[in-house]
C-alpha cells in the first residue's frame, strides 16, 4: 500500500520512453536560442518564430503524441527536465513548450479518426487550448455546434489546432465536453498585456458557431480520469490530477534556477568584499551567504518534489488517487518554494539587479506571474490531498 511518505508501489513499473534522452539533449539548444531572444520576445509579447521552430524541432509537440501517429509517447520525467532546462534561459519559452506538449497529449484522447486528422501532416502539429468550460455546444447530426471565448491561450499565434472545453446539455442537465477545432475555425484577439510571462503571447481565442464532428470531441471526464479512446500509452492513461501541475511548475522552477545563476556571481563578489566581522560598514558576508544558501536550498527542494511527481506520473493507470493528489500538492509547494527563492534573490540584488537591463527582473516577473495559475494554487491542492488521505484511511478500516 502506498503512503504519503513514499513514492508508492506504482513506481516499480515505470518504463522509459522509446527515445529517452533525446528531448533533454535538444532542450539545451532551445535554451541557448531562447535566451538570446528573450529580451525582444518580452518586448513584443510573442516568442520569436525561430524559437518556436526550435521548440518543435526539439520534439516538444510530439512528446506525448501516440506512436502510431509518429510521436514519442514519452515520459513526464523527461519532459520536466527539458522544461527546466529551457526555463533557465526563458520562462516564457519553457511555458510555451510545455503547452504544446501537454495539449498534444490531451488531443490523444480523441477517437482514432480524430487523432488521424490532427496529425495527418505529422506529429509536430501545434495544439493549444484551455480546459476552462467557457464554451457552449448543441448537438446536431454528426457532431456539435460550438461557440465560446477562451482568454489567455499561450502560444496561440503559432497554433494549428485548439483544444477547448464547453458545456453541453444531457439527459441530467449539463455535462462538460472537450472539442478540438482547426486554425481556420477560430479567431485570435490580441489581448495579452500582462506584466509577467509576456512572451507567451497568451491571447484570446474565439469560436463562433463552428461545427465540430463527433470524431473531434470526447467526454471531459475521460481526460480527467485517464481513459483514452484509442491509446494505451502510460502518458495517456494517467489521471489529469497527477500531471497537470507539472506542466506549469517545471517552467517556474527553471526560471528560478536562471535567476539564481544570474545573481550568484554578483552575490559571491559581494561576499568576498563584505566585512568579515559583523558591525562594520556595509552588509555582512553572512547576509550574502545565507541568502545564497537559502535560495539554492529552496530551489533544490522544489526540484526534488517535481522529480518525484514526474516519476509517479509515469506510472500511468497505476497511479493511486492519493499519489495523484500528492502530485498536485507537491507541484503547488514546488512553485511556492521557487517564488520564495526568486523573491529572496531579487530583494538582495541591489539597484543593479532591478534594472530593466538585467534579466533578473524578467525572471522575477515571470516566476511570480506563473505562480498565479489556477492549477498551482495550494488551498484546493491541500483539500484534494486531505480528502484522498481520508478516503484511503477509510478504505483500510
Amino acid at each position: 500500500m502506498s503512503t504519503n511518505n513514499d513514492i508508492g508501489t506504482a513506481e516499480e513499473t515505470v518504463t522509459s520512453s522509446q527515445n529517452a534522452g533525446a528531448l533533454l539533449s535538444a532542450a539545451e539548444d532551445v535554451a541557448a536560442l531562447a535566451g538570446d531572444e528573450a529580451v525582444r520576445a518580452d518586448e513584443t509579447r510573442r516568442l520569436d518564430p525561430d524559437v518556436m521552430k526550435a521548440v518543435l524541432g526539439a520534439g516538444f509537440a510530439r512528446h506525448f503524441v501516440p506512436l502510431e501517429h509518429g510521436g514519442t509517447a514519452g515520459t513526464f520525467a523527461e519532459l520536466s527536465e527539458a522544461l527546466i532546462t529551457v526555463g533557465t534561459a526563458c520562462a516564457a519559452s519553457s511555458w510555451s513548450a510545455s503547452i504544446v506538449a501537454s495539449l498534444g497529449r490531451m488531443a490523444g484522447f480523441l477517437p482514432a479518426e480524430g487523432c488521424a486528422e490532427v496529425w495527418q501532416d505529422g506529429p509536430d502539429a501545434v495544439v493549444v487550448g484551455s480546459l476552462a468550460p467557457l464554451g457552449r455546444a448543441q448537438a446536431v447530426p454528426g457532431g456539435w455546434r460550438l461557440t465560446g471565448t477562451w482568454p489567455s491561450i499561450s502560444a496561440v499565434d503559432f497554433s494549428d489546432w485548439a483544444l477547448v472545453r464547453g458545456v453541453v446539455p444531457d439527459g441530467k442537465g449539463q455535462a462538460l465536453r472537450v472539442f478540438v477545432v482547426p486554425r481556420s475555425a477560430y479567431e485570435i484577439q490580441d489581448t495579452w498585456s500582462n506584466v509577467g510571462m509576456r512572451a507567451t503571447g497568451s491571447n484570446t481565442l474565439v469560436v463562433d458557431d463552428v461545427f465540430v464532428p463527433d470524431t473531434r470531441t470526447f467526454e471531459g471526464d475521460n481526460l480527467f480520469q485517464g481513459r483514452p479512446r484509442s491509446s494505451s500509452a502510460a502518458c495517456h492513461s494517467v489521471p489529469l490530477q497527477a500531471v497537470n501541475g507539472l506542466s506549469f511548475a517545471a517552467p517556474a522552477l527553471g526560471a528560478a534556477r536562471g535567476a539564481l545563476a544570474v545573481w550568484s556571481d554578483y552575490a559571491m563578489a559581494k561576499f568576498r568584499s563584505a566585512p568579515k566581522e559583523p558591525g562594520g560598514p556595509g552588509i555582512s558576508r553572512g547576509f550574502y551567504a545565507s541568502t545564497l544558501a537559502r535560495a539554492a536550498g529552496e530551489i533544490d527542494t522544489a526540484y526534488l518534489l517535481l522529480d518525484r511527481a514526474g516519476r509517479v506520473a509515469d506510472c500511468g493507470a497505476r497511479v493511486t488517487p492519493l499519489e495523484a493528489a500528492r502530485n498536485t500538492r507537491d507541484c503547488a509547494l514546488a512553485v511556492e518554494a521557487s517564488v520564495t527563492a526568486v523573491n529572496r534573490i531579487f530583494g538582495a540584488a541591489g539597484t543593479s539587479g532591478h534594472s530593466t537591463a538585467s534579466s533578473l527582473q524578467r525572471f522575477w516577473r515571470d516566476v511570480n506571474a506563473a505562480a498565479t495559475h489556477i492549477g498551482l494554487q495550494f488551498e484546493p491542492a491541500a483539500i484534494a490531498y486531505a480528502s484522498a488521505l481520508s478516503d484511503q484511511a477509510s478504505d483500510t478500516k
